[in-house]
């Protein structure tokens, strides 16, 4: 296995809460700027549209010069590089992207990219059946990530807090592997460590998803504020390279997946399960969204499970993190 999603690190350094900018779109331009694009990207299946419009031609399509999808294999990187200015725009986990504003970079969250619902979950050994079981039990997850926010989204909905089990940290990768081993009953991670669990020991049963609140765990597409005033018709381009990309994905999954998967370095059958529990938006999704649930229920709902966690020390008001504009004058 060579598949590695290092894009689920969670920055510990401020809050999520967003609300669009909701001005309108007549005043970017209807075709692309010339000049090259520096697009940053990790190994994680969530961004896959984007080698589908890379290896069908469609950046050229919508009139774009050239787009370099730049490959990085860690977060630490990909931030780096975004933070410094060496790349115009990247995809990123969404709190991630909701740090990285709090603390002062100057980005826009102009688009909804993807949503785990089944590819991040709690799984048990078979010993514990639901949520309020956990009370008192061992639970296995990473601290700090994704796992994190789901373990605490999932006690706090159910009236409880970290207070009440035994935690257990550990890499994500490694939390399915100590359930199989008998070490812990629950364990909390994502694809395709699930899956993995899952086929090793038949006793094991998916008891808490993130499809309970979809949007909780999501990625987003974010672009420097001055690359958006210089050349927002390149973004209104590339937006629109995405969305014909997912059309063509749909219509033809099994070709999509096989482009995603050897982009991110696997097989597509390594992937199945992971690819079925990842939903992607398109353009007409992404404008009902981004002025609707996900930024008035899913934000905050992972403002607040970051907060329980302890992972947010305090409350940020980020009340223009989010740009529509891009998503409207692309949509059409």
């Amino acid at each position: 296995m060579t598949w590695t999603p290092t894009r689920r690190t969670l920055l510990a350094t401020a809050a999520l809460l967003a609300v669009p900018h909701l001005a309108l779109a007549d005043d970017i331009p209807a075709k692309p700027e010339a000049g090259a694009i520096k697009m940053g990207i990790e190994p994680w299946l969530g961004y896959g549209q984007w080698h589908i419009a890379a290896k069908k031609g469609l950046f050229k399509a919508n009139g774009l010069d050239s787009v370099d999808i730049v490959n990085f294999n860690t977060d630490a990187d990909i931030n780096a590089a975004l933070a410094a200015g060496q790349l115009n725009c990247a995809n990123i986990a969404t709190h991630t992207a909701m740090a990285f504003i709090a603390a002062g970079l100057p980005i826009k969250i102009v688009a909804l990219l993807d949503v785990s619902k089944t590819a991040d979950a709690m799984i048990s050994d078979g010993s514990v059946t639901d949520i309020k079981g956990l009370k008192g039990k061992q639970v296995a997850y990473e601290e700090g990530t994704t796992s994190d926010i789901l373990l605490n989204y999932a006690l706090a909905a159910n009236g409880m807090t970290i207070a009440d089990i035994q935690k257990v940290p550990m890499p994500a990768s490694d939390a399915g592997a100590a359930l199989i081993a008998g070490k812990v009953p629950v364990a909390v991670t994502y694809e395709p460590y699930l899956t993995l669990a899952m086929q090793q020991n038949k006793n094991v049963k998916m008891i808490y998803s993130a499809g309970a609140d979809p949007g909780l765990i999501s990625d987003v597409f974010v672009v420097r504020e001055e690359f958006l005033k210089e050349k927002p018709g390149q973004i209104v381009a590339l937006l629109k390279s995405w969305d014909a990309a997912l059309a063509d994905y749909r219509k033809d999954p099994a070709g999509g997946r096989a482009i995603i998967s050897q982009a991110v370095g696997a097989k597509p059958e390594e992937l199945a399960t992971a690819f079925d529990g990842v939903v992607y938006y398109s353009l007409a999704e992404n404008k009902i969204e981004l002025g609707g649930a996900f930024t008035s229920k899913v934000i905050p709902d992972v403002h607040a499970a970051a907060r329980k966690a302890g992972i947010l020390q305090k409350d940020v008001d980020l009340s223009t993190a989010i740009d529509a504009r891009f998503v409207a004058a692309a949509a059409g």
